[in-house]
C-alpha cells in the first residue's frame, strides 16, 4: 500500500461527514457523485486561436455535482480546483437545454442522463491510462477556459469531447478557500482528539508501547498509532 492509499484509509475511519456537507458547492442543493484528482495539461492561450504556452502537467481536483428534480438530473456542475494554486477555480454548468447545443456541435451520440457517467469514465481514463487518454485545460486571459478530452491513437490524436469553463468569482473562491481552510482544521481537530484518546487506552494497556511510541518522532508516533486505529481500537 503506498502512502496516499495508507493516507485515505487513516482518513476513512473519521466521520467527516458533518464537516464536508458545509461545502459552498452543495449550497444550491447539489449532491457530490465523484471527487478525484486527475492528471491535466494546464496550457495558456493568448485570445481565441492565438498561440498556446508549454503545457504543464499537474494534478487537478475533479468535482461532479448534480441537482436532481422528481429523481432525474436538472443540473450537472463541475468544479476544478488545485492544490498548488487555492486561487485556481473553474466551474463548468450544464442543463439539459444548454446539452442540447453541446450535443448537435459535437456530434454527440448520448442522451443529457449519460453525460455525468461519461465524464466519470473519461477521467477515470484519464487516471488508469495516462498515455492513452489526455485532459487538456486551455485557459484564456479573460477567465474562460475548455477542457478537451483527447484519445491517443497511436497514429493520431482523437478529440472525444470538450468542455467550456468559466474561472469562478472572487466571492466563489472566497467562499471555497474559507471552506477549505475551516474544514483542514476541524478534520485536524477531529485526529488530534482520536490520538489523546488513543494514547490513553495505550497507556492503560501497555505502558511500555506508549514510552516506545513517545521516543519516536512526532511524526513517526503520529503514523504508528494511526495505523493502528483501524485494527485495534475502532
Amino acid at each position: 500500500m503506498n502512502s496516499t492509499q495508507s493516507n485515505a484509509s487513516i482518513l476513512n475511519a473519521f466521520d467527516f461527514r458533518a464537516i464536508d456537507q458545509m461545502d459552498p458547492s452543495l449550497a444550491e442543493g447539489h449532491k457530490l457523485i465523484y471527487e478525484r484528482e486527475v492528471p491535466f495539461e494546464l496550457r495558456i492561450q493568448e485570445g481565441e486561436g492565438g498561440p498556446q504556452e508549454v503545457g504543464t502537467l499537474e494534478a487537478i481536483k475533479v468535482k461532479i455535482l448534480v441537482l436532481e428534480e422528481e429523481g432525474n438530473s436538472d443540473n450537472i456542475k463541475v468544479e476544478l480546483t488545485s492544490e498548488n494554486d487555492m486561487f485556481f477555480h473553474y466551474i463548468h454548468n450544464l442543463t439539459d437545454d444548454t446539452f442540447k447545443h453541446v450535443q448537435e456541435d459535437q456530434k454527440l451520440m448520448i442522451e443529457f442522463a449519460d453525460y455525468s457517467n461519461i465524464l466519470i469514465k473519461m477521467l477515470n481514463s484519464c487516471i488508469k491510462e495516462p498515455h492513452s487518454y489526455l485532459a487538456v485545460f486551455i485557459m484564456q486571459r479573460d477567465g474562460s477556459a475548455r477542457l478537451d478530452f483527447i484519445q491517443n491513437m497511436e497514429y493520431k490524436f482523437v478529440e472525444l469531447l470538450s468542455m467550456d469553463f468559466n474561472a469562478s468569482s472572487e466571492e466563489i473562491i472566497r467562499q471555497q478557500i474559507t471552506f477549505r481552510y475551516n474544514s483542514v482544521k476541524s478534520k485536524l481537530a477531529i485526529m488530534q482528539a482520536r490520538l489523546q484518546d488513543i494514547n490513553a487506552i495505550v497507556k492503560i494497556k501497555n505502558p511500555s508501547l506508549l514510552l516506545q511510541l513517545q521516543k519516536q518522532t512526532p511524526s513517526k508516533a503520529n503514523r504508528s498509532v494511526m495505523r493502528n486505529t483501524t485494527s485495534s481500537f475502532n
